[in-house]
């Protein structure tokens, strides 16, 4: 029988933060993935390698975690007083699926930078040495991020001396700005807390009620105290991952706490919505060893917080959770707040698995309604490889 060759498309396979996707600019993609719907997800899920019931992704550009299965697609804006648009899908690992529900801070990193070097910005909006201002028009939330893109001799600069924890080696630094985080377009009504509340009672039926803070900011997130669940809040992967029935307990409440935060409609709903809302749990500063073998002291952190993401306890953190951190942290009476000592504050240090991380957050009161005009953090990006991906010609 016939066999329909492959195909190749331009692809940048490229680290940002502790996450790692493949970057493709729309203009490349075959004609019937450069609009949403079954081709374009057909067509991700096969570069990644998913679905795959070995868990593996060998035969795709998947990493098997959550924070390499990603891929991203960005455009010249349409949007006024933006460079680009960015559109990030999150690829399930062991299903045919693509979620569009949200954003990927990690990889917003590299937005910029891939912008940038693959002619998706005018020549003459780029120093020739210096910081290059990227305006990005987040297309899965609505929102704006800018990064600040260092240049040397006129391209990208992506060595440098900054140490992120959570990745091995030192690169630039990039500066993100995530203006005016809350409130994501069409998000359980497009309020911060979308209860009215800074800390809910989250009832779980066969599980237990919680304290929970619910907000919308960065990305969609349920913060619960870790002694609440048994929990100190120095965990690392393994006392999580290796712990079906935990993270069973941790998919239950998502789902109940995605209902509550008008998300879905229903329990049963939020199996369809795996990178949306993200749940964590926080704890009063504790020194432990990072799974580096790194000694985090308690006097140089703030607060614990551990996030899981698409099912999994995430090896270091979530950059769009790192945003509702800072600013729930900034926000007198939620759970992150309290865990940190309580007080007004304008950043944070906080432990993760891998180590640490500073993240700020302007949050201001204003007609009772909290409102926050951004959140700021620094990440770094580097071009891991670059040329085409290929996959069968009828993949999508």
């Amino acid at each position: 029988m016939a066999h329909v060759p492959q195909i190749k498309i331009p692809a940048t396979y490229m680290r940002g933060g502790t996450s790692k996707g493949v970057f493709f600019r729309l203009q490349d993609l075959p004609a019937a993935a450069q609009v949403p719907g079954a081709a374009r997800d057909a067509l991700l899920l096969r570069v990644i390698g998913s679905p795959d019931p070995y868990g593996k992704q060998i035969d795709g550009m998947g990493g098997a975690t959550s924070s390499t299965s990603k891929a991203v697609i960005v455009a010249p804006s349409t949007r006024p007083g933006h460079h680009v648009d960015y559109l990030f899908g999150q690829v399930a690992i062991d299903k045919p699926f693509v979620d569009w529900s949200g954003n990927c801070g990690n990889l917003s990193a590299a937005v910029g930078s891939f912008a940038i070097a693959s002619g998706l910005l005018d020549p003459s909006q780029v120093p020739r040495d210096g910081i290059c201002v990227v305006r990005i028009w987040q297309a899965n939330i609505g929102k704006t991020i800018v990064a600040h893109v260092p240049i040397t001799d006129g391209a990208v600069q992506e060595t440098g001396d900054f140490e992120l924890d959570g990745v091995t080696f030192p690169a630039a630094e990039v500066q993100l700005e995530f203006l005016d985080p809350a409130a994501e377009e069409g998000e359980g009504g497009g309020a911060m807390f979308p209860t009215g509340n800074l800390v809910d009672d989250l009832e779980v039926p066969g599980v237990g009620t919680f304290r929970a803070t619910l907000i919308n900011a960065g990305i969609p997130t349920i913060f619960l105290e870790a002694e609440a669940l048994g929990y100190m809040g120095t965990e690392l992967q393994e006392a999580i991952n290796g712990d079906a029935q935990a993270l069973a307990r941790f998919e239950t409440i998502r789902a109940h706490g995605a209902v509550r935060m008008g998300l879905v409609a229903s329990v049963e709903d939020a199996a369809r919505r795996q990178h949306t809302p993200k749940v964590a749990f926080v704890a009063p500063p504790r020194g432990y060893t990072s799974s580096s073998g790194k000694a985090v002291q308690a006097a140089d952190i703030d607060l614990l917080v551990r996030a899981l993401s698409m099912g999994k306890l995430h090896h270091a953190m979530m950059g769009t959770a790192a945003v509702a951190i800072g600013t729930a942290a900034a926000i007198p009476g939620t759970l992150v707040n309290l865990a940190a000592g309580g007080g007004s504050r304008t950043a944070v240090r906080f432990g993760h698995p891998s180590g640490t991380l500073r993240v700020g957050a302007e949050a201001t009161l204003v007609d009772g309604q909290w409102s926050v005009t951004k959140a700021i953090m620094s990440r770094s990006a580097r071009v891991l490889m670059e040329g085409f991906v290929r996959v069968p010609g009828d993949a999508f």
